[in-house]
């Protein structure tokens, strides 16, 4: 099938020399068809056949230059090619009709793939916005925990250099205190030598006036008593040693350097803390997981045991804990990091920590990790334990924070006071959600009847 520019070159073909000179003429300023801008001069003058062919096409396109040409031919009076390129437009027509209708296809399946690009950009405007807020998010965390751990390192700085002025100054009340017994003991030598030689030289004195005593019997009458050298005391081994002050300065170190190493250790041990706090996330307790005894808070935050009397008469569904006095959190994890804290104060007896999603909710139970528990419990008032492993707690901690590193597989607890880690559960495995996991125990009596409370994390200075 011939193309449309083939048509218009054969159909100059047929002009003669004089009629394609005209044709020619007719595309100038003066004489161009109405509708229609003119060719340079220059660029018709040199130009065959074909080259005024494609200059149409590039000035018109191809509609464009059919019917400029078809005017022209009418006007040199070669209606007989006009015909010809009639057919030829009509051809031309049909083609537009089916590129219409390819077109029409063809935009709208491009516009339906535009719409699913727009859509997928848009998409990632708002994961980029939602990136940029947690980062802010991040940021201001960071900036929180910078703050926090500033004033904390002053707040301990401050304590060693108070502790190295007073340990100093108690080093030298010590030493300036030995320094003034030595001088009180040299000055009381110093007065028994000063009254010996006052003796003697009074003796030495009162024996050279009696040498002088030319009378016999006044000199023997006298002699006697002036002949013994007056008692002294023998100050040959006395003497004053300097003090020793090695031993004060090393207790002075010894006990400087037990309180910095006090000092560190509480200080690491809150640097560690600020630093799993940013992980904090809001936990809400899920009344569909727990025991039907146990009483919630409307905002789901507090759980305490109720009188071991009045059931809640709640459904028993799969997920509630029965017997054991247990819930769970709503929000469960599966991957990163999360914390968060719980107030124990008042508390008797409790269980803290995260399970697996599929543990077991009936019947009796074994908290320990190989069944999906990863939690520690207070017995007693004072009795701690980790999967019936006893703990060594210092003091009892009136809050306690939990953090969990999915990845890491590992899960801590720490006195949130002190900053103390009570305990770590290391080489977990990790395999499905995890939740966190509260049980406030039985009420005993009235002994226990303080409620846990999930507490919000506090990152101000």
């Amino acid at each position: 099938m011939t193309t449309l520019k083939e048509d218009l070159w054969k159909t100059l073909e047929d002009l003669t020399d004089e009629q394609f000179k005209q044709f020619k003429w007719c595309l100038k300023e003066n004489d161009i068809p109405k509708g229609f801008l003119a060719i340079p001069v220059a660029q018709l003058e040199r130009a065959d056949r074909q080259d005024t062919v494609d200059l149409m096409v590039q000035k018109y396109s191809c509609p464009g230059a059919l019917e400029i040409t078809i005017r022209i031919l009418e006007k040199i009076s070669r209606n007989d090619l006009v015909q010809h390129l009639s057919s030829a437009n009509t051809r031309m027509n049909g083609l537009k009709t089916t590129d219409s209708v390819l077109l029409k296809n063809q935009y709208e399946s491009e516009k339906a793939v535009l719409v699913e690009t727009e859509a997928e950009i848009k998409l990632m405007i708002q994961e980029r916005q939602m990136k940029i807020l947690e980062v802010k998010h991040s940021a201001e965390l960071s900036k929180k925990s910078a703050h926090k751990q500033i004033a904390d390192s002053v707040r301990v700085f401050t304590i060693l250099q108070q502790s190295v002025e007073s340990s100093l100054a108690n080093l030298i009340d010590i030493i300036e205190e030995k320094q003034k017994k030595t001088e009180k003991q040299a000055e009381g030598f110093i007065q028994g030598l000063e009254q010996e030689i006052s003796d003697l030289t009074k003796r030495s004195t009162e024996m050279e006036r009696l040498s002088r005593v030319k009378d016999h019997l006044d000199f023997l009458q006298n002699f006697s008593s002036l002949n013994a050298i007056p008692p002294t005391k023998s100050w040959t081994k006395v003497s004053i040693p300097p003090p020793s002050y090695k031993g004060n300065v090393r207790t002075a170190v010894d006990q400087l350097q037990e309180k910095f190493s006090k000092e560190t250790k509480k200080f690491l041990a809150k640097s560690e803390l600020i630093r799993v706090q940013q992980f904090a996330v809001d936990v809400t307790l899920d009344p569909d997981t727990a025991n039907p005894y146990l009483i919630l808070s409307d905002d789901g935050k507090q759980v305490y045991c109720g009188n071991n009397v009045v059931n809640r008469k709640t459904p028993d569904k799969p997920e509630r804990f029965n017997p054991a006095t247990n819930v769970l959190g709503k929000q469960g994890f599966s991957s990163g990091r999360f914390y968060y804290e719980v107030q124990v104060k008042g508390k008797t007896a409790w269980d803290l920590g995260v399970v697996k999603a599929s543990v077991a909710r009936k019947g009796s139970i074994n908290a320990s990790p190989e069944h999906g528990y990863w939690t520690i419990c207070l017995r007693n008032g004072d009795k701690y334990k980790a999967s019936a492993v006893y703990l060594s707690v210092k003091c009892q901690p009136k809050k306690v924070g939990v953090f969990v590193n999915y990845e890491k597989g590992s899960v801590s607890f720490y006195d949130v006071d002190t900053g103390e880690r009570i305990h770590c559960f290391t080489d977990c495995s990790f395999n499905e959600k995890l939740y966190p996991f509260l049980s406030p125990s039985v009420h005993h009596g009235g002994k226990n009847s303080t409620p846990l409370i999930i507490s919000p994390v506090n990152y101000t200075v």
